[in-house]
C-alpha cells in the first residue's frame, strides 16, 4: 500500500497561519482576500485519489438513508463514522468535514459524504488466497453495520494484482487472464477491458454474489504508478455507486408509466367530449382540473429523482470515458455493457419523464381550451342577460312614467277636493259656486303636483 498524500481539510495550525497572514496583509494595507478564497481553492483538492500498490484489495460500502436528500441526517452519518474510528482508536475528522482518510488497524479507510449517500472504502495490502473471500468484508464489525443510519446501497470486493509475466498483448497471456475471469465471474455478463493506455485490465460482471457483494478485478502492469492504480479502483467504485443511484428511478418510472397510461386515456376521452359537447362543459372542466392537479403532484414527487438520475447517469458515462477503455480478448467493454444494460433503463426513465411533462402540458392546454369555450359561452349568456335586463329596465321606466302620471292625477284629485273645501267659504261670499271653483283650481293644482313629482324624481 503506497503513502497517502493530501488531507480532507486544513489543520488548526494551518488555519491559524492563514488567519495570521491575512491579518498582517490587512494591517499593511494590502489587498484583502475574499473570506471563501481558501475554502474554495481547497475544495478542488478535498477528495484526492488513494495511492495503491499491487497486490492489494479494497472493500467498498455505500449506505443510503431516507427517501430523498431532505430526509437525511448528516449528523448520524458522521456519528456512525466516529463509532468505527473509536473502535480502532483513530483520530476524528474536523466537525465540518465531508471526507476522511486515515489508518484503522491494518487498513486505510476512505470515507466520503455525498448528497444522498455515504461511502466507506477500506484498502489493505495483499490479496486473499481465496479470490473474493467474503471474510474480507468482516473488517466492518457486524454490530456496527447493524447500527448504520440507512440501508446498504451497494457493496463490492475489489482484487488488485500484477499481470502475469509476459507481454500482456500476447494472446496466451490474455487467455490466461480470461481463464481466471471465467472462474470468478458469470461469463454471460462479464465485461473486461484495457484501461489507462493499456496499463491495466479491469473485469467485473455487476452481479451480486452469494455473500451479497459485487466483484471487480484489476490486473496492472509492472511499473504503473500508485496514483494510477488508486484512480482505477476509485473509478470502479464511483461507476458502481452512481450507476445504482441512477437506477433508483427505474421502479418509480415503471409505476408512473402505468398511471400515465390511464390518465392519458382519460384526457383523450375528455378531449373528445370537448369536441362533441355530449357532456356539460363545467363537468368536463372539473375532471380536467382534477387530472391536471394529480399530474402536477406527480411532477412534484418525481422531479428530484428524475433530475438526480440524469445527473448520475452523466457521471457514470464520464467516469467510464476517463478510464480510456480498449477491447480485451474480444470481450465486451464496460461502456458496451452499460450500453446494453444500463442505457435502456435510463432511456425508460427519460421517456417517462418526458411523457409526464407532455401529458401535464396537454392536460393544461385542454383545460385552457375548454375554459376559453366556457368563457365564450358565458359571455354570450351574459350578453343575452344584459339585453334582457335592458328590456326590463325599459319596461320599468315606462311603467314608472305611467305610475307617475297616475300619481299626478290621483294626488291632484285629492288636492283639488281639499282646496275646494278650503276655499269654498270665500268663493261663496264672492259669488263663485263650487263647480266653478273646482274648475279654476284643477289646472293650477295639477301643474303644481306635476312639478313636485318631477322634482322628487330628479332628486332621487
Amino acid at each position: 500500500m503506497g503513502p497517502w498524500h493530501g488531507a480532507c481539510s486544513m489543520s488548526g495550525e494551518e488555519k491559524a497561519g492563514i488567519s495570521l497572514a491575512v491579518d498582517e496583509e490587512r494591517a499593511g494595507g494590502g489587498l484583502s482576500d475574499h473570506p471563501l478564497r481558501y475554502q474554495l481553492a481547497n475544495e478542488l483538492h478535498a477528495r484526492p485519489f488513494p495511492s495503491l500498490t499491487a497486490p492489494c484489495h479494497a472493500v467498498f460500502l455505500a449506505i443510503k438513508a431516507g427517501k430523498d436528500a431532505a430526509s437525511r441526517n448528516l449528523a448520524a452519518d458522521r456519528a456512525h463514522l466516529i463509532a468505527l474510528l473509536d473502535r480502532f482508536g483513530a483520530p476524528h475528522p474536523p466537525p465540518d468535514a465531508t471526507h476522511y482518510f486515515g489508518d484503522i488497524g491494518r487498513h486505510k479507510l476512505k470515507w466520503e459524504q455525498h448528497t444522498e449517500f455515504v461511502t466507506y472504502t477500506l484498502f489493505g495490502e495483499g490479496v486473499a488466497g481465496r479470490p473474493f473471500d467474503p471474510a474480507m468484508f468482516d473488517v466492518f464489525p457486524a454490530d456496527w453495520l447493524a447500527q448504520a443510519p440507512g440501508l446498504r446501497l451497494t457493496s463490492a470486493l475489489i482484487r488488485v494484482e500484477e499481470m502475469p509475466t509476459g507481454n500482456v498483448d500476447d494472446a496466451k497471456v490474455q487467455q490466461q487472464l480470461y481463464h481466471r475471469f471465467r472462474k470468478w465471474f458469470v461469463p454471460e455478463s462479464l465485461a473486461a477491458s484495457f484501461v489507462a493506455e493499456r496499463s491495466a485490465v479491469i473485469a467485473g460482471d455487476y452481479r451480486i454474489d452469494g455473500a451479497g457483494h459485487l466483484r471487480f478485478a484489476v490486473f496492472t502492469r509492472k511499473g504503473i504508478s500508485q496514483r494510477r492504480i488508486g484512480r482505477i479502483v476509485q473509478r470502479l467504485c464511483e461507476v458502481e455507486t452512481y450507476k445504482t443511484m441512477a437506477l433508483l428511478a427505474l421502479p418509480k418510472a415503471r409505476t408512473l408509466a402505468k398511471q400515465l397510461a390511464v390518465q392519458d386515456a382519460q384526457v383523450a376521452e375528455l378531449v373528445r367530449h370537448i369536441k362533441g359537447t355530449k357532456r356539460p362543459e363545467s363537468e368536463v372542466l372539473d375532471e380536467l382540473l382534477g387530472i391536471s392537479t394529480e399530474l402536477e403532484n406527480l411532477v412534484a414527487q418525481s422531479s428530484f429523482r428524475f433530475s438526480a438520475t440524469k445527473a448520475y447517469a452523466a457521471i457514470v458515462e464520464q467516469r467510464i470515458a476517463v478510464m480510456r477503455e480498449e477491447r480485451f480478448a474480444d470481450r465486451q467493454t464496460f461502456s458496451e455493457f452499460m450500453l446494453r444494460r444500463f442505457d435502456p433503463a435510463m432511456r425508460t426513465v427519460k421517456a417517462v419523464a418526458r411523457q409526464l411533462d407532455a401529458l401535464a402540458e396537454r392536460t393544461k392546454r385542454a383545460g385552457d381550451l375548454l375554459r376559453t369555450r366556457v368563457e365564450v359561452e358565458r359571455s354570450a349568456q351574459n350578453q343575452q342577460l344584459l339585453a334582457s335586463m335592458d328590456r326590463r329596465a325599459d319596461l320599468q321606466l315606462r311603467l314608472q312614467k305611467t305610475v307617475e302620471g297616475l300619481s299626478v292625477v290621483a294626488i291632484s284629485y285629492y288636492a283639488v277636493n281639499l282646496l275646494t273645501y278650503a276655499l269654498y267659504p270665500l268663493a261663496k261670499q264672492a259669488g263663485v259656486d263650487k263647480p266653478h271653483l273646482s274648475a279654476f283650481a284643477t289646472p293650477v293644482v295639477v301643474f303644481l303636483v306635476w312639478l313636485l313629482v318631477r322634482k322628487i324624481r330628479k332628486a332621487h
